[in-house]
């Protein structure tokens, strides 16, 4: 496990990108932590981090937003999915064939999805104040 400590959303997109080092495509992001903690600043990270210039903004509404660059970036909001079939009935499924990185917001409502990943790791965020936060990378295999 790696920790990082951010205190403000500009350093969070700056973690994003040290964190985006580790990966490469087929690779899943399960984030973890509150409303509001910097899951989508994490995320504008890594999407510049693999060269895209797209607006990052949460997927809440939309569940997924895509975002163009040498990766692609599908960036999934499962806030309001509670079951495995919601999932299918989203496409979610059909994105892990198309090449990307799946970053996963709210992936622990869903807490048997981990066991359909093959290349996996976790980001959990702890929000210690107004801008502060400790974000951890976990990798694949120190995963429980």
């Amino acid at each position: 496990m790696e920790r990082f400590i951010s205190s403000s959303p500009e350093e969070t997109v700056e973690i994003g990108k040290r964190i985006a080092a580790y990966l490469k495509a087929g690779d899943c992001v399960l984030y973890t932590g509150e409303m509001g903690a910097g899951k989508t600043h994490l995320t504008k990270g890594i999407a510049e981090y693999f060269g895209s210039t797209d607006d990052v903004t949460s997927p809440t509404f939309a569940l997924v937003n895509e975002y163009e660059g040498d990766v692609p970036i599908f960036h999934f909001d499962l806030f309001r999915i509670n079951t495995l079939d919601d999932l299918y009935a989203i496409g979610f499924f059909d994105y892990l064939d198309r090449g990307g990185i799946m970053c996963i917001e709210w992936s622990e409502n869903i807490p048997e999805l981990a066991s359909y990943l093959d290349d996996r790791c976790g980001v959990n965020i702890t929000k210690t104040g107004d801008n502060s936060r400790i974000i951890e990378y976990i990798p694949q295999e120190e995963l429980c």
